[in-house]
């Protein structure tokens, strides 16, 4: 039987799984694994089920070919085999970017390719030319992946929305991340025919994968073929919470998560490159996560002499009444919501599924 002491605050437990097949039962393989986690009393009433995007998408064999996004954007952009197609603000990725860009240039096998980036960094914090990492010089590295398509590759380096109209294009796609709408809206002032990566492969086919966050958040899966996002997370994570509460007993919260929203503090890089921490969450997770200042309220105590029992039983008074945000009690606190912060803390702890527990257990972060 494995209980926690009672001196045991918020923690996270990385969960082994089985591989994960396309066609697999995600839902019931994500409650057999918890049922485990409640046999040995891990499983509490407000735990967070935290489930990695990754694993979800491949159970729905969510996968797009290169020649998928080729065709989807050929046909949105009406693109011809030498038109000029623009590429916006892309991120500077091996895994991410660089296969989406093959994708696009192989429309216009005759045609060119023009890709804007920022004069100094990506939307993320990657260099461009020397990346801290990596070592990788982008500009070059996408330059090859265009001119292995046949097209003839323009990289531009400029802030301004109004510097890709110059080329000329036919099409442009709006390839930045979190800023893809307010992005899309200052380019279409002056462009119509532009589109944002979410609008690519997002519309349901037999014939392939789809997901509504469209080619945001798909990564590398082989040379020819990506893995979109998951697709109707709410729903799903709605499902487990629910087959939880009805054979387990217990009340969870569930979501399905990205990348964390961690900047590195060495590099200055944002790993944020999903277009949100969490693709699909139970409601409760829209909570912002609220505490008092702990150490406001220790110097407070001490500076009125009180022994280490009184300031104890203050805090805890304290944490069960309700503080306005800006109360000097909760000075320090910053309010960030639940779903940010566990899903954060999960990809930590998975690191990416890499440790191969692409489920993790959150306790005692949920108030």
């Amino acid at each position: 039987m494995t209980i926690l002491p009672n001196y045991i605050g918020p923690s996270a437990f990385g969960i082994k799984m089985p591989v994960i097949f396309p066609g697999d039962n995600i839902i019931g393989m994500v409650y057999n694994s918890l049922e485990k986690c409640a046999e040995d009393n891990l499983l509490t009433n407000g735990s967070i089920v935290c489930i990695t995007e990754s694993v979800v998408a491949k159970s729905q064999n969510n996968y797009v070919t290169l020649d998928d996004i080729s065709q989807n954007v050929k046909i949105k952009l009406n693109l011809e085999y030498n038109s000029t197609v623009g590429i916006f603000f892309p991120i500077a990725s091996r895994n991410r970017f660089s296969s989406i860009l093959k994708g696009i240039s192989r429309a216009v096998p005759e045609g060119k390719v023009c890709v804007q980036f920022p004069e100094k960094k990506d939307e993320v914090g990657n260099e461009l030319i020397n990346h801290p990492a990596t070592g990788m010089n982008y500009v070059e590295f996408y330059k090859e992946i265009i001119e292995q398509e046949g097209a003839t590759p323009s990289i531009i380096r400029s802030d301004s929305h109004r510097e890709m109209f110059y080329q000329n294009p036919k099409g442009i796609v709006v390839a930045s991340i979190h800023s893809r709408n307010k992005d899309l809206q200052i380019i279409k002032k002056y462009f119509k025919n532009c589109l944002t990566l979410q609008e690519l492969c997002n519309e349901q086919q037999n014939a392939r994968g789809w997901s509504e966050w469209g080619l945001l958040g798909s990564n590398l899966s082989s040379n020819e073929r990506l893995k979109l996002a998951p697709r109707n997370s709410h729903e799903i994570v709605r499902q487990i919470q629910q087959e939880v509460k009805s054979g387990l007993e217990k009340d969870v919260e569930v979501m399905i998560y990205g990348d964390g929203a961690y900047k590195d503090p060495s590099t200055g890089i944002y790993e944020l490159a999903d277009p949100v921490v969490a693709f699909g969450y139970t409601p409760k997770l829209e909570n912002l996560r609220l505490g008092v200042k702990y150490k406001f309220l220790v110097d407070e105590g001490l500076n009125k002499n009180k022994t280490r029992e009184q300031i104890e039983e203050a805090i805890k008074e304290e944490s069960e009444k309700q503080h306005e945000i800006h109360s000097m009690y909760m000075e320090g606190t910053t309010p960030r919501p639940l779903r940010d912060v566990a899903g954060t803390l999960a990809d930590l702890v998975s690191g990416s599924a890499d440790a191969g527990t692409p489920l993790v257990l959150i306790r005692g972060l949920l108030n």
